[in-house]
């Protein structure tokens, strides 16, 4: 039973992942290294923002509204990721739609590597059985959702042709992307929700991030004839 249920969270965590790779056609532009490459920089990323934190906010055990501008500040060295998933589309050849989905495949798949196998290896193989890991699966999901549209946020901010409007649309999302965390744990901390609702707001918002990230790609793509 307990390899049953190992055998289950790394399917629902991994299984979305791949089938991302191959349905979405990367398999066939050979887009597997630059992947690799993504998860490489993305490990760099997170180890520089590592020692900004513990060079400049040693004391990071307070509970999270407890000092909200100290939270906030933390969550000020999310803005890396943005650089790194710059860096990361800057070195990836092809056209609009292989470049955000290389990029973004390969920095979610490093996160949920180094994020969850671990966890899944230690937790998910005990001996009593835990919703927690499945939760901790499906919010696996979202975040390719999230990875995906910040790429494709990320690409869009660094076209030059792009409306001037929609480009500031697009830096508020890219800035709502790193501080997101922060504000809806704060929202669901005041509301109390039940663990299983919060990841349902979670979702939503992302959805919602996800969608509206779509229809500026598509806008911008049907005028300049990109796909």
């Amino acid at each position: 039973m307990t390899l049953y249920h190992f055998g289950n969270c790394v399917a629902l965590v991994y299984v979305p992942y791949y089938l991302a790779y191959k349905q979405s056609g990367l398999s066939e532009y050979g887009a597997f290294w630059k992947c690799v490459q993504a998860g490489m920089i993305y490990m760099f990323t997170q180890l520089a923002k590592m020692m900004v934190l513990a060079t400049f906010f040693p004391d990071n055990v307070e509970d999270l509204g407890s000092d909200f501008i100290g939270e906030f500040l933390k969550y000020t060295v999310d803005l890396a990721d943005l650089v790194g998933l710059y860096f990361v589309l800057s070195g990836i050849p092809g056209k609009g739609h292989s470049k955000v989905l290389t990029a973004g495949i390969g920095w979610a798949t490093a996160e949920v590597i180094l994020s969850r196998a671990l966890l899944l290896w230690v937790g998910a193989r005990g001996a009593e059985f835990d919703w927690i890991y499945i939760k901790k699966c499906l919010e696996s999901s979202v975040l390719l959702v999230q990875h995906i549209a910040t790429a494709t946020l990320v690409w869009l901010w660094s076209r030059h042709n792009l409306n001037q409007n929609l480009k500031t649309v697009v830096t508020i999302l890219l800035v709502l992307s790193c501080y997101k965390p922060l504000l809806i744990e704060s929202l669901l901390q005041i509301l109390r929700f039940s663990p299983w609702l919060v990841l349902v707001v979670k979702g939503a918002f992302t959805m919602l991030y996800a969608l509206f990230t779509l229809t500026i790609y598509a806008g911008l793509a049907q005028v300049i004839g990109i796909y």
